[in-house]
């Protein structure tokens, strides 16, 4: 009885979110007066004049608009230890790290009391839509998630990965618990120092509660993925300690072997029953429904850089619903899917008017930078840039974002992802994105179906040590691919990238032939252990999908791994 009512009113949190969405304008005025007011005596609000004013026209007249580099300076004197109020009126405690994919380094950003609990409130918000279209029983869920280690700043403020901040806020479990998505894994996993130890043991303790697990989870799409390709890996080993209930030499930390000793007893019937099922499948397809027969769904952030990982993911998840997680970053949250029954190639986001002050740059071509507007004056089918204005010291932040807006929930638009503005490969006058260079892999990846073989990860660079400079592909593949077939899937990448920009350049010989450069099995590996050394946790990773001379390490490591490399000729 006690844990019923710990559980959430699933209708009560739908109903505040319909009646906040529905006064969209209001609220955001609202939001942005209690912004200003708990922060207005920072020393970044008063230098800019604001003299308590907390309107919205005063705000935008006063205060400009910033990116990170803007405010390096202030966040700097924070994480240096400064007591006065800088950024925020009352001190912040904890910092956090952005993942460093999008620039070769983290970057710095503040987490208070207040940014979490937008965080719990996007989980709550969103968990009551799932839960309508895909009800779940009091089980557990596998939760693929990893917690780096938390460290001192010189100022004696603690610094980690914002999901790090989050998994280990005790309102965390707490949520998690009133939303029956309990973790599988003990803490002692979650928080392990070791990545593939902590992995380890996650698939393990989802095999012994298989029959529980309601659903799966990480940050991002690419965790899953990973998670299953390296389980194809283990799985034999992973048998063997439910058979004899001795976990592996493999883990070697005591905390973590201590607490999967709590779990572990042997079980021969499972381990047969798993072992079975793996050799009955085909190329793995389906595997994870044949592990854990009472999935009700699949969750992470699957939007993005994470898209390219979809069609894994299907391979593992067979008929299973695929629903991607909320809109956000490390600098704060701004939409919730509350369409969850969307594909995520189709999912979009509804803003919650309540956890921040929005405002939209207009992007449209051969336009130079637009006036911004606020949230309930965005258009259906315009893309824009994101400013966030939050709880936690950032004030008009550029956050780097492109959407488009789908439509409106109430007053509140729908925001689809597109890309990160600033990622973009060019040379001359020519522009492509992100998007553009996922759309060209999987267009030119479709020749290798015939082969049986899969691209398991790709970025791109642009080489300009050569005269004209050309855009390099890197790709690894699952195996041997035939000097022709690789060929032309160079020739059709060279192709795919339609900007007129790009194709006109190209016709001219202003860009150089692109080139395609296949490398070894496990290289991208070899990068995310590279991050995970500077002190990214897994859960944070992305790819990163277009590398800058200024990401040197990364780039050798691309580099130095190269085993075939074919120019295009499609010019």
């Amino acid at each position: 009885m006690i844990e019923k009512m710990e559980l959430l009113d699933v209708d009560k949190l739908i109903e505040e979110f319909e009646s906040m969405t529905k006064d969209a304008g209001n609220v955001q005025r609202e939001t942005l007066k209690k912004i200003l007011e708990e922060n207005g005596c920072a020393e970044y609000l008063q230098n800019l004049g604001l003299n308590g004013r907390t309107d919205p026209e005063s705000f935008k007249a006063c205060v400009p608009l910033v990116t990170h580099n803007d405010l390096q300076p202030y966040i700097q004197r924070i994480v240096d230890g400064s007591s006065s109020p800088i950024l925020t009126g009352k001190p912040i405690t904890t910092i956090s790290l952005s993942s460093g994919t999008t620039q070769g380094k983290p970057k710095f950003v503040p987490f208070n009391d207040e940014l979490m609990e937008t965080t719990l409130q996007i989980y709550r918000t969103s968990y009551a839509f799932r839960t309508r279209g895909f009800p779940i029983e009091n089980g557990k869920a596998l939760q693929l998630i990893y917690s780096s280690k938390q460290s001192k700043t010189k100022g004696g403020l603690i610094a980690g990965t914002a999901t790090t901040n989050v998994f280990r806020n005790s309102q965390f479990k707490n949520t998690m618990k009133a939303m029956q998505s309990q973790c599988c894994s003990p803490d002692e996993v979650i928080f392990g120092p070791d990545f593939h130890q902590s992995l380890y043991c996650h698939l393990l303790c989802g095999l012994i509660f298989r029959e529980e697990i309601q659903f799966i989870s990480s940050t991002f799409s690419h965790s899953i993925v990973h998670a299953f390709r390296t389980f194809e890996q283990v799985w034999e080993e992973l048998c063997a300690d439910i058979r004899e209930g001795v976990l592996t030499s493999r883990i070697t930390f005591p905390s973590v072997r201590s607490a999967m000793a709590k779990l572990l007893r042997p079980n021969p019937e499972l381990a047969d029953l798993i072992h079975k099922k793996c050799l009955g499948l085909n190329n793995w397809y389906g595997l994870i429904p044949e592990l854990f027969p009472n999935v009700k769904y699949i969750y992470g952030i699957m939007t993005g850089s994470m898209e390219p990982y979809l069609k894994k993911l299907r391979h593992y998840a067979r008929d299973l619903p695929l629903i991607s997680a909320d809109y956000g970053s490390s600098e704060g949250w701004i939409g919730a899917n509350v369409n969850p029954n969307v594909p995520p190639e189709l999912a979009t986001y509804v803003v919650l008017p309540d956890i921040g002050y929005f405002e939209f740059i207009p992007l449209k071509e051969n336009v130079e930078e637009a006036k911004p507007v606020d949230l309930t004056e965005v258009k259906v089918g315009e893309e824009y840039e994101v400013i966030i204005t939050s709880f936690a010291g950032l004030y008009r932040y550029r956050l780097g974002d492109v959407v488009k807006v789908t439509g409106f929930h109430n007053l509140s638009p729908e925001l689809k992802f597109i890309c990160r503005r600033n990622l973009m490969l060019t040379i001359n006058i020519d522009k492509n994105t992100e998007k553009d260079l996922q759309l060209a892999v999987e267009a030119a990846s479709k020749l290798n179906t015939e082969e049986k073989l899969e691209v398991l990860d790709f970025s791109s660079h642009v080489d300009l040590s050569t005269n004209p400079g050309h855009y390099v592909i890197f790709w690894e593949i699952s195996g041997e691919v035939r000097d022709e077939v690789l060929e032309e899937c160079c020739n059709c990448l060279d192709r795919s990238f339609v900007d007129a920009g790009y194709v006109s350049s190209r016709k001219i010989n202003a860009i150089g032939p692109l080139e395609l450069r296949v490398v070894q099995r496990g290289t991208f590996q070899k990068i995310l252990n590279h991050y995970l050394g500077l002190g990214a946790a897994l859960s944070q990773f992305k790819t990163p999908r277009c590398v800058g001379s200024t990401n040197n390490e990364v780039l050798q490591i691309l580099c130095n791994n190269v085993v075939k490399s074919y120019f295009s000729t499609a010019f």
